[in-house]
């Protein structure tokens, strides 16, 4: 498993085009004064359904994107130290099961930002480690329970416009993916 990993100068160059893509979907965004935004989900709206895919890249703020940003780029690239292919399969198993599960269940509002990948990736972080068995990626999950343990408390209602159903179904489909692809 470790020789599909991606050396670092390739995970770095990924990491650094994921950072710019989000940076330059946030800047469009405030030009246009917040006008990406209908590119967010909005739950049991049939016509949302394709923005799965689009809702993370959009953030209400600077200050959101930036809150979001540091952590999705940390759990992305521990994430790809599992390899090239169970990192796309994490990754698309957290934007499935967490924006359906907002589409399905969340409040009615328009949900954007990447949180609830962050979310995913935490939660397939936590679990994936142990899960694996091996030694390297146990340490992982320790140092990300032990460091961002923190996170739990974002799965509960805590504001009004933070979306916590992303937050909790992002982790859910983390959990989801750490069980089917963390060995």
């Amino acid at each position: 498993m470790m020789n599909q990993t991606p050396t670092l100068k390739k995970q770095l160059r990924f990491l650094t085009t994921v950072a710019m893509l989000l940076i330059g979907v946030e800047f469009i965004n405030l030009l246009s004064v917040n006008s990406l935004n209908h590119f967010g989900l909005v739950p049991r709206d049939v016509s949302s359904l394709p923005f799965l895919f689009t809702a993370p890249f959009v953030h209400g703020t600077p200050q959101h994107l930036i809150a979001n940003l540091i952590p999705l780029l940390l759990f992305m690239w521990l994430a790809l130290q599992w390899g090239t292919r169970t990192f796309w399969l994490v990754t698309l198993s957290v934007c499935l099961i967490g924006g359906l599960g907002v589409w399905c269940f969340g409040r009615s509002a328009v949900h954007i930002g990447a949180s609830g990948m962050v979310y995913g990736f935490f939660g397939f972080l936590l679990i994936a480690g142990f899960r694996s068995r091996k030694i390297p990626y146990i340490v992982i999950s320790v140092l990300v329970a032990l460091l961002y343990g923190g996170l739990l408390g974002g799965l509960l209602p805590t504001r009004e416009f933070i979306s916590f159903e992303y937050h909790i179904f992002g982790f859910i489909g983390g959990i989801i993916a750490a069980w089917a692809w963390g060995k």
